[in-house]
């Protein structure tokens, strides 16, 4: 696991816009009016070796008892808890205030490293702001300006001093399966029905499951961890509502982070745009997945339907037509038992390893079988192959010119690896390199 570093302060101290310069995008969205970020935000960062995943909170506001800056209260103190290192953000401007006096109180008793960030110093003028901080008893400030960039590397050189040392845990591994869909598909009646509990709250309001829920398990003597997430809506159907954004960020950051992805779709509904768009995120993610379909019981079935189902879903889903496909209802366990199975038969194809060897040959064969075309006169010549990393299978290939590998015959290829070394159920990449690129 990535150490968690979580930004926090109260309100409006510029904690999304350091969130954002770390990470170096724009997932939080910032605004200048206080309380805009309710709910954690994750994003990965990377600074020298190190990689990390960013939590950015919502501002904290120790005083108030009104029923949003609790949430957010509680939602940054969750922040806290399963972090690594806290980033404790204030704004040099308006000098040390209560507020960060109680909000530094409050990180103490985490007993967490923290360290302390002093905002929006852009000019020498307002260096001096600093000193005011060091009675908060949380060591030298850093003088920083998210907005410009300015000071953040120090920041950092900071906060990766904290970082644990990795340990590999090869004896017990636990698998993370990420439930994904639109609202209202079923997830979390999957997630009770595989755990065989009411572990997550099951409402036919679209938009219940706010954030995403990890449930550890076992199953068949191995750990795993399910986790069932927010529904993903469409842009245009989050519109304001800032805690649907943030349920959409950590539903796509659960894809990111899990093994295998079960995607759960209506069957009554059919396979829609935002089916389609999920499926996606999951495959270019490069993850395991299978589609699941829900509410099958309610389906009137002939000899044909399951087959006519899967035709109609294939043809939208063209760009990952390898995606095993199992039809259940969560609302009466019909078939809920070959859940586990399936993902674990996918799980186990996308972390085949091909020795260097059978690769060469079989990449050979393959060009036996179907020499490259000509491209503006010159013809590829493939070198060499090798297998650079597995989930999803990723194999290069080291060819004279790889603006000569036509998109048609890497297509051709690809398939040929499926067939030989029975990859028919995952996603797998061909990354084609220059033969001047390999001792680089």
């Amino acid at each position: 696991m990535k150490p968690l570093v979580a930004i926090v302060g109260r309100p409006n101290v510029g904690k999304s816009t350091l969130f954002n310069r770390i990470v170096g995008k724009r997932i939080a969205i910032i605004e200048d009016t206080p309380g805009v970020t309710r709910d954690r935000i994750y994003g990965d960062g990377e600074w020298l070796t190190h990689l990390f995943t960013v939590i950015d909170t919502g501002g904290i506001e120790p005083d108030s008892d009104e029923i949003i800056p609790a949430q957010m209260r509680r939602q940054a103190q969750l922040a806290v808890e399963t972090s690594h290192v806290i980033i404790f953000v204030v704004d040099g401007r308006e000098g040390l205030t209560a507020a960060d006096i109680e909000v530094a109180e409050m990180l103490r008793r985490s007993k967490k490293p923290i360290v302390l960030a002093v905002n929006k110093i852009d000019h020498i003028k307002y260096e001096d702001a600093a000193y005011d901080f060091y009675s908060l008893g949380l060591g030298t400030p850093v003088t920083i300006s998210a907005g410009q960039g300015l000071g953040v590397g120090d920041l950092l050189d900071e906060v990766v001093k904290f970082f644990p040392a990795i340990e590999a845990d090869e004896d017990r591994e636990s698998v993370s399966i990420a439930v994904v869909g639109k609202p209202n598909v079923g997830k979390s009646s999957l997630v009770n029905a595989m755990l065989g509990q009411d572990r997550v709250i099951v409402s036919d309001i679209p938009g219940t499951t706010r954030d995403a829920i990890d449930t550890p398990f076992t199953y068949n003597g191995a750990d795993y961890t399910l986790i069932d997430t927010a529904g993903i809506r469409r842009k245009r159907a989050v519109g304001d509502e800032n805690v649907e954004r943030y349920s959409v960020i950590r539903s796509l950051a659960a894809i990111r982070r899990c093994d295998v992805a079960l995607i759960v779709v209506d069957a009554e509904q059919g396979l829609s745009e935002q089916d389609v768009r999920i499926a996606g995120y999951v495959h270019e993610e490069g993850k395991a997945s299978v589609l699941v379909v829900n509410k099958w019981d309610v389906i009137e079935k002939d000899t044909h339907t399951v087959e006519k189902f899967k035709k109609d879903m294939l043809t939208d889903l063209a760009f990952m037509s390898y995606v095993p496909m199992i039809f259940i209802s969560a609302k009466t366990g019909q078939r809920v038992n070959r859940v586990m199975a399936q993902a674990n038969a996918v799980l186990e194809e996308s972390r085949r390893r091909i020795t260097t060897g059978i690769l060469n040959d079989v990449v050979g064969e393959a060009v036996t079988m179907s020499e490259p075309p000509f491209v503006k006169g010159r013809k590829l010549r493939i070198f060499y192959s090798t297998q650079a990393s597995v989930a999803p299978p990723t194999f290069i290939i080291f060819v004279n010119d790889a603006d000569l590998m036509h998109f048609s015959y890497r297509r051709y290829l690809e398939n040929y690896l499926r067939k030989s070394f029975d990859l028919n159920s995952v996603p797998i990449r061909l990354i084609i390199r220059n033969r001047n690129e390999e001792e680089q």
